[in-house]
């Protein structure tokens, strides 16, 4: 049936070449059409095209790839054309072409891959690496080599090896650039770097753009220069580079696999060009050396001669990957006729309704059996000259690889590898593949690099502002605290710890920065400090340093480096010396920690006396006594002297206990005594900001000091309480006139000061706890490099131990360090102790619950007779009689209770032994009776 529907299909057609494709599914055609689209005259084209006709004539000699199926190949050149490209593949849809090798670059590949997708012919192209053709857009579009997003993560790799954070990229600015480097952006975020300015070309782009472009380029601070472009555009880029002095030391270029595309298909490039890539870093994509490859690599030669004008051609990688994309692409035709897959065609429906007038696209056709070709080209499985072909699930080649070289003198050296498999080696990446991945930081390596200038020192990769002028660095110009910052009076120079500081962390940079130190500030007072900072955004200077503590709006301003000093705000207000008196004993504790314990004392003696009572003779006797037995045994057991011994188990159990915890409270009381009668006190009615924020007294800062914003804004304090205040006789003057003779109560200001100035002045304390915390660094303008490598220097200072001795040299002073005082010790809180009280209590509870179950026991079982006939009588009566006769018992002897129920046990044994004597008389005299009735 299904073979008449074919033919009278074939009859009602009214082409004949329909006729031909509508044969039957089981015959295996002769031919399959496939295409190939390249401009022939650049240089991936050139080689694109010999290593495709290599292929198709391998695969056709070899019947078992195809099982004598012979492919036919025809090419079409898009001489550099966009437009042509789609021409012609609009040609190859009216030949019944089942698979398109190309186009060759990425803009045709945008376009054509809308036809492909209508089609359904697969497009299988070796050179356009643009990313973006690898979204679901385009389903019908295969790329046979490496991604460009692959290529821009070893170019992140590379900067984040040599710790560089800002690039500038130039790039052609098409769907290859543009996408491309969207891409390296994307890469270069994830290692925390960034694309500093983009400079994009015409694709055909005059020397003269290029030169206004680059002209940019000497105008940033960034020194690492990516080049992502066509070959031809890209020596244009590097010769107007060179001329401009862009390539010299200091400089970094970085190269796509571009510049390898033209060393390697060109025999050699002309001095001029060799001159300016020296030092370069580019990449190339790697395939690794294997018997398939170094067979055709020793064909190449053969299969040039003749092929090209200008000298012997080279192999580039592109044309490994074209060579293995004719026999990828064979493979997945071998499968889909293998599965049945039939070469037929049919009209495209889109059409049917449209005026196409005189462009005879009504010879298009769909290939009906694209989609299952698609699938086979995506499940193919096989080892190439290129190494092992197979695609992951995103439809990307496995095992991205590149090589990383460096071009010197005349030719090029590897400096390593890059695999998305482990990062940067100087390993091949096929050795790695064996191994568990490892991209850590400390795995990641390449060999030396001769840097552009023959350097071999890194660049650091970014250079000064102004054109390498000397930094202009604001100074603050301090008039109190001078240990800090100061200007050496009658020069430009300056002194302090900051100023140590910095000098010691700019030694350590890698490079010579070239600085000026500028005064801020009238000299009279204190200079903002927040303002200094502003000017650093204005461009009045390029850093600032100094005693800068870096709070929030700062940091929005400026970039920080790491803080050289920790600081923060902390109250400082006169103290007194706290003298002993007689009753200086009582203030280890608290009120409260002194009635709980005293109450404890009393608790503990009544639950041991009601433990031992019954038992033990020393807790027995009058009344009177047993009161003074319970208040002397309480009170000297806290100096475990008490002379009554304890002789039941409870009673020794809840001693115990209660020891202990006298033991920790005796330890506690004598420390804190210690320490106030020893250790001289000091005292203040100020205890810190709390008080300062609940009252209405003045209060000082420091003239410039961020302090007075922050007592306005976040604590709320009216600024009519504060005065400001310059140097440090204005604080002792202040702080000694108080706030009745128009002083103020305290002062606020950061801890360093605070120190500083109390190292001189005794009679002063900070008091309470530091507010807030924060640190001084230094100040640079937003994105500087510096500010990351001075962080870095600083972090040295601190490990080595050199910002601990310029500490030491300007902020260590020793009036006060004779004195050894304390503010206030803390008194000992209830807070400290609840625990043992806790447990103490709960040990007497558990004692008397086990006691009173075990008397009511007793006294169930011993009165158990009297109960009964207690229950003859009146209730209320029986009730008052059982209470009176449990409470008798509680406070009767054990030893005497004992005696008497064994008196009365004996009685009943008595009882029942007479009655037993009686029964059996009885029983005696009823044997000896006759039986009339007589004895």
């Amino acid at each position: 049936m299904r073979i008449i529907c074919i033919l009278v299909l074939m009859l009602l057609s009214s082409g004949s070449s329909s006729i031909g494709d509508s044969r039957n599914v089981s015959t295996r055609p002769d031919v399959v059409n496939i295409g190939a689209l390249f401009s022939f005259h650049s240089m991936i084209g050139k080689v694109g095209k010999i290593a495709v006709e290599a292929a198709i004539k391998d695969v056709n000699s070899d019947p078992s790839v195809l099982g004598g199926t012979k492919l036919n190949l025809t090419l079409h050149d898009t001489n550099y054309s966009g437009f042509l490209g789609i021409v012609e593949s609009l040609r190859f849809m009216e030949t019944k072409t089942v698979a398109i090798i190309g186009p060759q670059n990425s803009v045709t590949a945008h376009i054509i891959s809308h036809i492909a997708n209508e089609l359904q012919v697969p497009l299988l192209s070796f050179s356009a690496t643009d990313p973006t053709l690898s979204s679901l857009q385009f389903p019908f579009f295969i790329r046979t080599s490496q991604n460009d997003r692959y290529q821009m993560a070893a170019v992140a790799a590379i900067v984040d090896y040599f710790e560089w954070r800002e690039v500038v990229a130039i790039f052609v600015d098409d769907d290859h650039g543009r996408n491309g480097i969207a891409a390296l952006g994307d890469q270069l975020n994830e290692k925390r770097c960034k694309i500093s300015l983009k400079v994009p070309l015409k694709p055909d782009a005059s020397r003269d753009e290029v030169t206004n472009a680059l002209v940019k380029v000497t105008l940033t601070t960034s020194r690492i220069l990516v080049v992502h472009t066509y070959e031809s555009t890209g020596m244009v880029v590097l010769n107007v580079a060179q001329h401009l002095g862009l390539t010299g030391p200091g400089y970094v270029w970085i190269a796509t696999n571009w510049l390898s595309l033209l060393l390697d298909t060109n025999s050699a490039l002309p001095p001029g060009s060799m001159e300016s890539i020296q030092g370069l870093v580019a990449l190339r994509l790697y395939t690794p050396n294997s018997a398939l490859k170094r067979k055709f690599v020793s064909r190449w030669t053969n299969l040039t001669n003749g092929k090209s004008s200008s000298g012997q051609l080279g192999l580039s990688t592109y044309g490994l990957y074209a060579y293995d994309t004719v026999w990828m692409l064979a493979h997945a035709i071998n499968s889909f006729l293998n599965e049945g897959g039939n070469l037929s065609f049919s009209n495209l429906s889109k059409l049917t309704w449209t005026d196409v007038g005189a462009l005879n696209l009504n010879a298009m056709s769909v290939f009906n059996g694209g989609r299952a070709l698609l699938q086979n080209i995506l499940d193919v499985n096989f080892t190439g000259i290129t190494g092992p072909v197979e695609f992951t699930p995103d439809r990307d080649l496995i095992r991205p690889a590149f090589e990383v070289i460096n071009i010197i003198g005349s030719g090029e050296r590897r400096i390593g590898y890059w695999s998305n498999y482990s990062g940067l080696s100087i390993v091949p990446p096929e050795t790695l593949y064996s191994k568990p991945p490892n991209e850590s930081s400390l795995n990641q390596k390449l060999y030396d690099v001769v840097w552009p200038g023959q350097a071999a020192e890194k660049p650091r990769g970014w250079a000064f502002p102004n054109g390498g002028a000397h930094l202009r660095i604001g100074v603050p110009r301090r008039v109190s605290y001078q240990e800090f910052v100061s200007q050496v009076e009658g020069t430009d120079m300056f002194s302090g710890y900051c100023i140590d500081v910095f000098t010691a962390a700019i030694n350590l940079l890698p490079y010579t920065v070239p600085y000026k130190l500028i005064a801020y500030g009238d000299g009279l007072t204190n200079p903002r400090t927040t303002e200094l900072v502003r000017q650093i955004t204005t461009g009045v200077f390029d850093a600032a340093i100094g005693d800068i503590a870096i709070i929030t709006n700062r940091t929005r301003m400026a970039d920080f480096t790491q803080p050289y000093i920790e600081s923060g705000l902390v109250v400082i207000a006169p103290v007194k010396k706290l003298n002993s008196n007689a009753w200086a004993f009582l203030r280890p504790f608290t009120a409260k920690m002194w009635c709980i314990t005293a109450v404890s004392f009393l608790v503990v003696g009544v639950v041991v006396w009601i433990l031992e009572h019954r038992i033990n003779d020393d807790f027995r006797g009058p009344p009177k006594r047993q009161v003074i037995t319970i208040l002397w045994f309480s009170f000297s057991t806290m100096f475990f002297s008490h002379r009554e011994n304890t002789v039941s188990t409870l009673g020794r159990l809840v001693l115990l206990i209660w020891l202990f915890v006298v033991l920790i409270i005796n330890s506690s009381y004598t420390a804190s005594l210690t320490s106030i009668l020893t250790v001289q006190q000091l005292s203040s009615s100020v205890k810190g900001i709390e008080t300062l924020v609940s009252n209405n007294d003045p209060i000082g800062y420091q003239q410039g000091s961020f302090t007075r914003n922050y007592l306005i804004e976040e604590l709320g304090i009216h600024e009519s309480r504060l005065v400001p205040l310059i140097s440090i006789e204005h604080y002792v003057k202040a702080l000694n006139d108080g706030p009745q003779k128009n002083g103020v109560a305290a002062i606020v200001d950061e801890r360093s000061y605070a120190e500083l100035f109390l190292s001189t002045h005794c009679e002063f304390s900070i008091v309470g706890q530091e507010f807030t915390k924060n640190g001084w660094g230094f100040a640079f303008q937003r994105n500087s490099p510096l500010a990351v490598d001075m962080s870095t220097a600083i972090l040295r200072l601190s490990e080595n131990g050199d910002l601990q001795r310029i500490h030491d040299k300007w902020l260590m002073k020793s009036a006060c360090t004779s004195q050894v005082s304390k503010f206030e010790v803390d008194r000992l809180q209830l807070d400290s102790f609840w625990g043992l009280f806790l447990i103490c209590g709960l040990a007497c509870l558990l004692a008397l619950a086990i006691y009173v179950f075990q008397m009511l026991r007793q006294y169930s079982k011993h009165y158990s007779e009297e109960l009964e006939s207690s229950e003859q009588t009146s209730r209320s009566r029986s009730r008052s009689k059982s209470l009176h006769r449990f409470l008798s018992f509680a406070d009767e002897k054990e030893d005497v209770f004992k005696s008497r129920s064994k008196r009365r046990q004996m009685q009943e044994a008595s009882v029942r032994n007479m009655n037993g004597d009686n029964s059996a008389d009885s029983s005696r005299k009823y044997d000896n009776c006759d039986a009339d009735g007589t004895y």
